[in-house]
């Protein structure tokens, strides 16, 4: 007969084993979403007091944001992000924050709508994109640009020119 501690300790390690089997099967999103951007997510698109407009910098990296891929590309965008904000507006302090913000909130290991890899399942993390995932995202922004002519941001260029699909 089992002790009642050998049985506890079988039982929950039937339960961990159980959990990692069903994990292994949950497969990634084998489609990206629809491309979406809400601007600079929990932040203004631009100066509430003075011209200053730093929207277009929030769509690039929204773009960035929502393709996902490997922890390096997510600090690449980061940084252009920063470096945007900065020859936008020539305020170091607003890029900084800016750039600080998003490396703390734009984590893929948060649950939120604007984080890291945002098109793809939760699942996603840091991870390259493969060729054909590379594909549906220059199809995703295609459509995305053909069916928004107008973009969101007052100055942008003319939809598509901004971050043309890859060829």
């Amino acid at each position: 007969m089992l002790k009642p501690l050998t049985t506890i300790s079988f039982a929950l390690l039937l339960c961990i084993a159980a959990f990692f089997i069903w994990l292994s099967a949950q497969e990634p999103a084998k489609e990206i979403a629809d491309f979406s951007s809400d601007g600079c997510s929990l932040f203004p698109d631009q100066s509430l007091i003075n011209s200053d407009d730093w929207c277009v910098c929030c769509f690039e990296h929204d773009i960035a944001y929502w393709k996902g891929g490997t922890e390096a590309e997510r600090l690449a965008a980061d940084i252009k992000l920063r470096d945007c904000v900065l020859e936008s507006t020539g305020d170091e302090a607003l890029a900084e924050m800016m750039y600080q913000g998003v490396r703390f909130g734009g984590s893929p290991y948060f649950y939120n709508w604007y984080r890291w890899g945002y098109g793809w399942n939760y699942e996603r993390k840091y991870r390259a994109l493969t060729e054909a995932e590379q594909a549906m995202v220059d199809a995703k922004l295609k459509k995305f640009f053909a069916n928004n002519p107008k973009l969101p941001c007052t100055g942008m260029e003319p939809a598509g020119t901004i971050l043309a699909p890859t060829e």
